[in-house]
């Protein structure tokens, strides 16, 4: 089988989480044997979130009260995609001022690598930064405006529309936020998280992974489809979160899996391992 041999050449797994893994607390069928079966077969994998509403520790946490067997280096965030790509474009010796449209957990994440968080646009602020803020206020997005309006480099951890919730609703995600900033400045920001390079510069640079031996299982076209498409990546969509058949055949962007969901893609890849 064509897909066989796909699976079989891939070292490392990227997997999305909210519509990939679980919506919610409800945790899809066939999730933890996923990972199982990758541990016991010596594949490495990240679990990895545009979501930057909570920070990795939370994830990890959520992950193990979940019943998934992991560690911490297994869990990667927009949110530490955004601290390591400051600190790495940073080239002034004081450590740099950012000003987050974001959650209380971004803001902490991001203190945790050694970036100086403000809450107060009268400062010199060397970065605007704009996440999934699921504590917005009008406040954030006025001083947000003023900081473009001064020129102030405008980032955002991702660019998802919506965040998937349990039972088919949605609510408004960082590209949302940012498409009401982008409509009051004329001005764009740059996105770390998927689909991005930057993301995808950083996870090869640490895992030491030729890109074409790693898979992104996700359920967007535009985030988890589109960064694998355009970087040499193994593009794997379930159909469990915001993507429906319908929608791929209507895209330019064609995964080369599509499974219905991770049990589908496990139930594969247990015969690809021979279980």
């Amino acid at each position: 089988m064509k897909n066989s041999s796909i699976l079989k050449n891939i070292d490392l797994f990227l997997l999305d989480l909210d519509g990939t893994v679980y919506l919610g607390e409800r945790v899809f069928e066939g999730a933890r044997e996923f990972i199982k079966l990758l541990k016991e077969n010596q594949k490495d994998f990240l679990f990895l979130t545009n979501n930057s509403s909570k920070s990795s520790e939370e994830y990890y946490s959520k992950l193990l009260n979940m019943g998934f067997e992991i560690t911490k280096e297994n869990v990667f965030t927009s949110g530490q995609a955004m601290g390591i790509y400051i600190k790495t474009i940073h080239k002034k010796e004081k450590p740099p001022r950012v000003y987050v449209v974001g959650t209380t957990s971004l803001k902490r994440e991001l203190k945790s690598m050694g970036i100086f968080v403000v809450d107060s646009p009268n400062y010199n602020i060397d970065y605007l930064v704009v996440g999934f803020d699921t504590q917005l206020t009008y406040k954030k997005l006025l001083d947000a405006c003023e900081l473009i309006r001064r020129g102030v480099p405008f980032f955002a951890t991702n660019p998802d529309l919506v965040c998937p919730l349990d039972g088919g609703r949605y609510i408004p995600d960082c590209g949302s936020i940012c498409i009401m900033l982008e409509n009051a400045t004329k001005k764009k920001p740059e996105f770390v998280g998927k689909p991005s390079s930057i993301m995808v510069d950083i996870i090869s640079n640490f895992k030491k992974v030729d890109r074409s031996r790693i898979a992104m299982v996700g359920d967007r076209l535009y985030t988890d489809i589109k960064m694998a498409k355009d970087s040499g990546m193994v593009a794997a969509l379930v159909l469990s979160g915001e993507t429906k058949l319908e929608d791929v055949e209507a895209s330019s962007l064609k995964p080369d899996l599509i499974y219905g969901s991770i049990k589908d893609m496990y139930m594969e890849l247990k015969l690809v391992f021979g279980g």
